[in-house]
């Protein structure tokens, strides 16, 4: 029997988690098997996921009808729907949540993506969200928008698990390390618990090298010189992994400090990072490169199906997200060379802008083809 290489990934202090969810996965039993033999211990969720499991498959038309007789509004069944799943995938997932004392087995589900820069909105929807779940192991998911950073520490203040998602610069991260740290310490002001809330700070991976690719491949047009064509290719697909390593030496900062080690006295846990947007998206890189390079300690790497199955059958596991630190400081240093000249800034920011429009788009998608259902679904009378 061939090794499976997500186990050995867990000795390493790595979490596996599956970036995908569906109605299909659950009462197939196909997703309490990854749980209890392939060693996934975490589920994360988006619009764009719920967009495909929902949108034209019949699993759900039970439901709808039921929902219709109900008289919900579209936005009603929508949520009844998906808080069903989160609920399941939650009860699944519990036992991985119970053995490893609320490190793992949690299930992300996102705010609407409408509020991702409305932070009371966003306030509002992670509490009710939360409640509406009503299991322990729930995450609520938020962009780490600049509004968003505030619910960020009001919903950790009031005791709910916020997975931090759309981060793409280092500065962001730590900017949403220090939301979760303030809201840590607003429930210690209050005499509250700290020990039963989880954070994962979610930084995109692929979107990255996509991003500056494009743009080296557009610059590559217009170049003769060799060498400025050489600083060029050297940086092309290195960038996400680069940035990934420089986050995790913030991370190491963070809980290296004072403020944070009095936190930890009182039960905290940490924020660990979360890799996200996992899959390659050009296929002259290796399918596994953003599990195989930034393996290491209080991680989690979210992954698609697709990778999931490649991981198993051909990572190369072993530590890796400390070594070659000093160049991945000096790549992005490279990207101000005048012969290379990509604002990393700019591109972060892009980034975060398209990020929030790709889980509108599914999500203004999903209720289009919910409505039509629900009128499909309807009785004449």
């Amino acid at each position: 029997m061939t090794a499976n290489h997500l186990l050995e990934i867990k000795q390493y202090g790595q979490s596996i988690w599956m970036d995908n969810l569906s109605r299909d996965l659950i009462q197939s039993g196909e997703l309490k098997q990854l749980v209890e033999t392939s060693g996934i211990c975490g589920i994360t969720s988006n619009p764009a996921i719920f967009q495909k499991a929902i949108a034209g498959n019949a699993v759900y038309d039970e439901a709808i009808e039921a929902g219709i007789r109900a008289g919900q509004s579209v936005n009603e069944i929508y949520e009844s729907l998906v808080f069903d799943d989160i609920r399941q995938a939650c009860d699944i997932l519990m036992p991985v949540y119970k053995q490893t004392g609320g490190l793992d087995g949690y299930v992300s589900i996102e705010v609407p993506p409408a509020v991702a820069h409305d932070t009371e909105a966003t306030i509002e929807a992670a509490k009710r969200y939360h409640a509406a779940i009503n299991r322990p192991n729930v995450m609520i998911k938020i962009p780490g928008t600049q509004e968003g950073l505030p619910a960020i520490e009001a919903v950790i203040a009031a005791g709910i698990s916020v997975n931090v998602t759309l981060l793409f610069s280092v500065d962001s991260y730590v900017s949403s390390a220090k939301a979760y740290i303030r809201g840590l310490e607003a429930r210690v002001e209050k005499g509250e618990d700290i020990s039963k809330i989880a954070s994962v700070a979610s930084f995109f991976l692929s979107r990255i090298d996509s991003n500056i690719d494009a743009k080296i491949d557009e610059k590559l047009k217009g170049i003769d010189d060799m060498k400025a064509r050489e600083k060029l290719l050297a940086i092309k697909g290195k960038v996400a992994i680069a940035n990934a390593k420089i986050a995790y030496q913030e991370y190491k900062k963070i809980v290296e400090s004072d403020r944070w080690k009095q936190l930890a006295a009182k039960g905290a846990n940490v924020q660990r990072l979360l890799w996200a947007s996992t899959s390659t998206k050009n296929p002259e890189y290796s399918d596994v490169m953003y599990v195989d390079e930034l393996i290491g300690p209080d991680t989690v790497n979210t992954l698609p199906p697709t990778t999931i199955d490649a991981c198993a059958d051909h990572c190369d596991v072993q530590s890796r997200i400390e070594t070659h630190v000093p160049e991945a400081y000096h790549l992005i240093e490279s990207l101000k060379d005048p012969d290379v000249d990509i604002n990393l800034d700019q591109v972060m920011a892009e980034l975060l802008i398209d990020g929030i429009e790709k889980f509108v788009q599914p999500f203004d998608a999903l209720m289009r083809s919910l409505e039509e259902k629900i009128q499909q679904l309807t009785p004449v009378s």
